[in-house]
């Protein structure tokens, strides 16, 4: 097993960190599974999943450079964590004992995947070790009280994990000093040929529920059930030309997702502590369709919800939220 740093460039300091080195972390197990993190915004831009021949792709959709990934206009948010509350909350506005919080508004009047300057603006502190029968890469971000509007100052903490079965698992966690919401996700984009689009994938989601969303992504109302409608993935079917940006209420914790590729014959399940699965077909890529997102996390929302799973952190408590994909060929 082998882990490489590099050092690919110096962001322009926008999040308000000042110039800051970043830098590339490659996990290589040495038996066909790798994988390469960037500290700005704890990215995944590598995933390297030998095929039934033997045959190593890129699974993830990136971007060409540094620059690439700082310009909001060529990144919707690719392969990067998101934070403090990923997905929305309608009017940017949550209630906490009594007290009403505003977060900034960047998606029209609502808040979205941790506003303006959220994690995935951020360059992360990082350190990679062996441990046994893994490799593993951790990344921090000191967040203030404050920041975006969200209440307590909060430490953040994603956790890299591959190992020699063909694992690849993100380990959140969280602390804060008040009473604040929580929902870290990953955004990657998945493509299990390595190229071309989504389309001849076959998707399996453990979800007989829906959440019915309008068009600013906010829940119109309780989970809805799938059975008869466009979004029943319950068996494996192909995804052809569908338009999916949808979160799905997951029925236990045994899986949340399978995603299979007949060409290369690779096959990803995803296994995940959380309750919401958001699938989105990436139609709005600069090369549409290019890669399926699957989002484990919580629902969209959930503050203003009393009927969803709580996001709520209070101090001396640990948020932690852990999701594995598991290749097979």
């Amino acid at each position: 097993m082998n882990i490489r740093r590099t050092t690919i460039g110096t962001t322009a300091g926008h999040a308000g960190q000042g110039p800051t080195r970043v830098d590339a972390y490659s996990l290589d197990t040495e038996k066909g599974l790798a994988v390469t993190v960037w500290t700005y915004g704890a990215t995944l831009v590598e995933l390297l999943v030998p095929d039934r021949d033997g045959r190593v792709d890129n699974v993830v959709v990136r971007l060409p450079d540094l620059e690439s990934y700082e310009d909001r206009s060529k990144n919707p948010y690719i392969g990067s964590t998101l934070g403090r509350f990923a997905r929305a909350v309608a009017g940017g506005r949550f209630e906490l004992d009594g007290v009403e919080h505003q977060l900034d508004r960047n998606y029209g009047r609502h808040h979205f995947h941790g506003g303006s300057i959220g994690f995935d603006r951020f360059v992360w502190s990082a350190d990679a070790e062996r441990r046994q029968g893994e490799l593993a890469l951790r990344l921090r971000l000191e967040r203030p009280d404050g920041d975006q509007g969200y209440p307590g100052a909060l430490s953040a903490e994603v956790t890299y994990r591959v190992d020699g079965d063909g694992r690849l698992t993100l380990d959140y966690r969280a602390t804060t000093t008040a009473s604040t919401i929580v929902a870290f996700t990953n955004h990657a984009f998945w493509n299990l040929a390595g190229s071309g689009t989504i389309d001849d994938h076959r998707l399996a989601l453990n979800a007989a529920r829906v959440l019915a969303c309008d068009e600013e992504l906010i829940p119109r109302g309780p989970p809805a059930g799938v059975a008869g409608t466009r979004l029943d993935y319950r068996a494996p079917r192909q995804i052809g030309d569908a338009r999916i940006d949808d979160c799905f209420v997951l029925d236990d914790p045994t899986w949340a997702a399978e995603l299979f590729e007949p060409s290369t014959g690779r096959r990803m399940r995803v296994v995940t502590d959380q309750p919401g699965l958001a699938v989105y077909s990436g139609d709005g890529l600069a090369g549409p369709r290019a890669g399926l997102c699957l989002q484990t996390g919580a629902f969209p929302d959930a503050p203003n919800r009393a009927d969803f799973p709580s996001a709520r952190l209070d101090p001396g408590m640990i948020h932690r939220h852990v999701t594995t994909h598991a290749f097979s060929r």
